[in-house]
């Protein structure tokens, strides 16, 4: 941890100021003040056994400053509860939102893609201007899919419903779904895995969000022309995937925050402006859930490969 961030966790009242608590509610000042108390009271109490020999007089000094420290600690309870009720408002919140906003985007997708069928008798111009609301559209829908996944995992309602998958077919189908995209950039995706078919038990959503996560970064955050390599690997009781690219890569200094929320690279924004920064972190709360691990190495403009790891149930086709 920097000196900076150390003395912004001892700043207490800047703490409280961003929570939006007054003092007497904010647990960072609560908590030193409860320690200090205690301190005074060990420190008073010894004095005044000293000072004072019947044990009534000390009894009652000990009963008051005990009683001072329960009502100090019935404040940080207070504290507490009033940031979990906000935190747990603010995601049902989210999801609630979401939830209403992507049904009339999807609405507008399924449109927009009725309409550009036709785009033959569209002329040119309203056909780039449906291309780019169409563009926009998908945005929105990935902004208020990544709401609801961060949603889901605030309220400890991540992705764990279990079901059989044949993982290779999935991750192709993944694949085909980005090989436009990739192919407008000069981009080839290469799958290399020795696994021909495997069926295992797992969640299919939440895997199909980490590889669509992944993949997507991978795309793009390469210039121009370039390379994504995914492996498959069956170890045992574990599955492997693994991401290689040759983009922009991650600076050093921001690798310790790379899976945090809303966390974005700056050169990624450089070259990149539109995200939410919320992608690697659903992948990472996903992969912690199913008691996986996922990490990366990367070099600043030579590429990244992002790696996971998940303890797998293998199942027979029937």
């Amino acid at each position: 941890m920097s000196t900076k961030k150390k003395y912004e966790s001892l700043n207490f009242l800047k703490q409280c100021k961003k929570n939006h608590l007054e003092l007497w509610q904010c647990p960072a000042f609560l908590f030193p003040l409860t320690g200090l108390l205690i301190i005074i009271a060990m420190i008073s109490t010894y004095f005044i056994a000293i000072k004072y020999t019947q044990p009534e007089i000390v009894a009652l000094i000990v009963i008051g400053i005990t009683t001072i420290l329960f009502i100090i600690n019935h404040f940080i309870i207070q504290g507490v509860e009033t940031l979990a009720e906000a935190n747990k408002m603010k995601s049902e919140f989210i999801g609630i939102v979401s939830h209403q906003l992507r049904t009339p985007l999807t609405g507008i997708k399924w449109t927009l893609n009725l309409i550009m069928r036709k785009e033959e008798k569209i002329n040119d111009c309203y056909g780039q201007e449906l291309k780019e609301i169409n563009d926009n559209n998908e945005r929105m829908i990935k902004l208020v899919n990544d709401l609801l996944g961060v949603s889901k995992i605030e309220q400890k309602n991540p992705y764990i419903k279990s079901e059989k998958i044949d993982v290779k077919k999935l991750l192709e189908k993944i694949i085909k779904e980005y090989n436009p995209i990739a192919k407008a950039k000069n981009i080839e995706i290469k799958l290399d895995t020795k696994i021909d078919c495997l069926f295992i038990e797992f969640d299919k959503e939440g895997i199909s969000i980490v590889f669509h996560n992944l993949i997507d970064n991978a795309i793009k955050y390469i210039k121009n022309k370039g390379h994504v390599k995914i492996r498959l690997i069956n170890k045992n009781k574990f599955l492997r995937f693994e991401i290689e690219d040759n983009g922009v890569g991650i600076p050093k200094k921001d690798h310790e925050n790379i899976f945090k929320k809303f966390f974005r690279s700056v050169n990624i924004m450089k070259h990149e402006t539109v995200g939410t920064g919320l992608g690697l972190f659903i992948a990472k709360s996903i992969i912690n859930k199913s008691k996986g691990k996922i990490g990366f190495h990367s070099k600043e403009n030579k590429g990244t490969t992002f790696w996971f790891e998940i303890p797998i149930k293998i199942t027979k086709n029937i």
